[in-house]
């Protein structure tokens, strides 16, 4: 099949450039995807779909046109290759335009980097709905409590990608990637309800947790949340459950964008080299973990993998560039391009917060009076002062104990200034996606309540 997919590709690079392109890169995905979702021990709904695309990207004296097709037929993908150039030949130019430079580019496709799992070619249909449906009923028995479903589902995939140019580069690698969750309400005594779940994704099967351990967290997380309270506002000390440290991570990866320094629409701009957060503070960007779902051989436009120290120790280190806007900044590529059809941008790939030293629960019994954050909601963050307000819930903590769970409330401070307060994190490291990071103790944050 990828011998298939490289012909392909190399075809297209090879017509545009016969069409006039002076330069193209070509990018193809094939895949299938399956799913699964039941609700109350019954079948609601079976999926399964494969699909193919093909993206080409042309440059044509500075100027660049991007045309995506999934009609995969010679005579399709003809018309793809000369309405890209067409579509150059007539867009602005811009003298940064262009493919990565030719050292930049992968030599070898990722050999070790774990990212197809071969259990997944034969999970069935069966064997996914047996596994959603363990973890439904496993939350149904944790508690009485627990006495609704909003559903369990199960998603695979598995496929491959190829990108070819007109440098002479032409690699591919195959992917799969699982995910499973559950989401369960509980009644509160008033009547309300309060909903949660759990979840499990991975590359490889094997590594997925058992649909009693999602099952049980998820019950675990509803109720939890049951007879919550409102708190007065006041300024506390607040420790991240890993959930949402990782939240926070996300904000951190958005802010590192080199488009993001280009517009001058993030708080760290002019900031490289600088002692923001706390010691505590070591993030890395980091495509090489092997297995891990943002694990990659090369980027979007086939540059070559590499590791890229974020924050170091709390001082901030470096932006993550596609090979547009290195050049813009007179910097270098970071191997950060991100590509999904006929979209090229900059993106991140593992983004890791290194855990701390510290156990989990002395970090909560550290506090006397504050906050155990265990959500964020809203989209209340601006990447350019790094001013946040978010929409929380969580437990109180009191005397060092998980006191009671508090509602309606709202967390804010500035990003950068959030960053210094870290004072603690846990050994705790937890994976959700293509992120990791542990417990987080911030010294102070401004709860707002009654």
């Amino acid at each position: 099949m990828q011998e298939d997919l490289r012909s392909l590709v190399s075809d297209i690079v090879e017509r545009a450039r016969r069409y006039g392109a002076d330069q193209a890169d070509a990018y193809v995905h094939s895949g299938i995807e399956s799913s699964v979702t039941v609700r109350k021990q019954e079948t609601e709904r079976l999926f399964e779909a494969a699909s193919r695309s093909v993206s080409i990207r042309v440059i044509k004296q500075k100027r660049t046109a991007v045309c995506n097709t999934s009609d995969l037929t010679p005579k399709a993908l003809d018309e793809m290759v000369r309405t890209a150039v067409e579509l150059a030949s007539i867009s602005e130019p811009d003298e940064y335009a262009g493919l990565p430079a030719k050292e930049d580019l992968a030599l070898d496709e990722g050999v070790g980097l774990q990212l197809y799992d071969e259990r997944l070619e034969s999970l069935t249909v069966d064997d996914m709905r047996d596994i959603v449906l363990r973890a439904e009923q496993a939350a149904f028995d944790f508690d009485p409590r627990i006495t609704n479903s909003e559903g369990a589902e199960f998603g695979a995939e598995r496929g491959e990608v190829v990108l070819a140019n007109t440098l002479g580069f032409c690699r591919g690698f195959p992917y799969t990637a699982a995910s499973f969750a559950v989401s369960v309400l509980a009644d509160e005594p008033d009547g309300k309800k309060q909903s949660d779940s759990w979840f499990s994704m991975d590359r490889a099967f094997h590594r997925l947790l058992s649909p009693e351990e999602v099952g049980r967290r998820a019950a675990s997380r509803v109720l939890r949340k049951l007879g919550g309270r409102k708190v007065a506002t006041r300024e506390v000390p607040v420790v991240w459950e890993p959930t949402v440290a990782v939240r926070l991570l996300s904000l951190v990866g958005g802010a590192v964008s080199g488009e993001a320094l280009f517009k001058r629409s993030t708080f760290l701009t002019d900031r490289e080299g600088e002692r923001i957060g706390s010691p505590l503070v070591t993030i890395t960007d980091d495509p090489t973990l092997p297995g891990r779902l943002g694990t990659r051989p090369f980027d979007g436009e086939g540059v070559a993998r590499r590791v890229n120290p974020l924050f170091e120790g709390g001082v901030f280190r470096q932006f993550l560039f596609d090979s547009y806007y290195a050049r813009r900044l007179g910097r270098r590529t970071t191997g950060s391009a991100a590509r999904s059809g006929d979209t090229i941008g900059i993106g991140t790939s593992n983004l890791v917060w290194q855990a701390g030293e510290a156990n989990p629960d002395d970090l909560i019994a550290s506090v006397d009076d504050g906050l155990y954050l265990t959500e964020l909601m809203g989209f209340g963050f601006n990447p350019t002062t790094g001013d946040l307000s978010k929409g929380a819930a969580g437990v109180w903590i009191e005397h060092g104990q998980l006191a009671y769970p508090v509602v309606e409330i709202n967390v804010s401070g500035n990003l950068g200034q959030m960053l210094a307060d870290i004072d603690g994190a846990g050994n705790d490291l937890q994976w959700l996606g293509a992120a990791a990071a542990p417990t987080l103790r911030m010294a102070k944050l401004m709860v707002s309540g009654l």
